[in-house]
């Protein structure tokens, strides 16, 4: 029998699976937290940032991802403050600039209130957060496909840049890639690159409430765990 912990997210008691995490204890309860590198049942990375939350402990504010923090009885956390709304803005312009060409990460991006652009876009196709990578390791066994290199130069691939015989073709790495749908006018070009923004009907709606989860639109170019429930 599951061991329960309880801990509060924005002033609500909720009770998770003891070794859950604070990310799965939220969608639990129908509290929104966005999320991009997230997978069920799938070994956590917290590579994208966007699953930020204040963890409170003896009255000081700790900023960290709620998808690798472990739910803990008594945790006080803060889903949705908002320094916490704040950072993730930033989080997402940053994203939404390296990587225009992803519908997951407009759409999140124009969720988190990002209205302009700022920083200089950089087209990149990957944003390196290992949804492929994880899945490859942790569900088929495979391990085909991993992190080559470091900082600038980092990137995910085969070994030797190789397909091994063991990869077993299964396609869930680009099933679950965020690239994999563009915005809604398509493929942007370089030096044309702009935020979407097509969506925002669909996506802001839980703007101004509580955080409560309305299943939005937000997760199709990802696969939110909420979105189809």
């Amino acid at each position: 029998m599951n061991q329960y912990v309880t801990l509060t997210i924005d002033g609500s008691k909720v009770s998770t699976p003891k070794g859950s995490s604070v990310l799965d204890a939220a969608l639990r309860y129908g509290i929104c937290i966005p999320h991009l590198c997230y997978l069920p049942t799938i070994s956590e990375s917290g590579a994208c940032r966007i699953c930020i939350v204040e963890n409170i402990v003896n009255g000081e504010s700790i900023i960290t991802s709620s998808c690798t923090l472990v739910a803990k009885e008594g945790m006080v956390i803060r889903a949705n403050s908002e320094k916490i709304r704040k950072l993730r803005k930033n989080i997402a312009e940053l994203l939404v600039a390296q990587a225009p060409n992803s519908r997951a990460i407009q759409d999140i991006a124009v969720k988190c209130g990002v209205r302009e652009v700022r920083y200089p876009f950089r087209h990149d196709d990957c944003i390196l957060c290992g949804r492929c990578v994880r899945v490859c390791q942790d569900l088929y066994q495979a391990r085909a496909i991993g992190f080559i290199g470091r900082g600038s130069q980092r990137y995910v691939g085969f070994p030797f840049d190789e397909r091994p015989d063991f990869c077993k073709r299964c396609w869930a790495c680009i099933d679950l890639c965020l690239m994999k749908e563009t915005p809604c006018d398509g493929p942007m070009e370089i030096g044309q690159e702009y935020l979407c923004g097509k969506c925002e009907s669909t996506t802001m709606a839980p703007q101004f409430d509580s955080g409560d989860c309305i299943r939005c639109e937000m997760g199709k170019g990802f696969g939110c765990t909420r979105h189809n429930m």
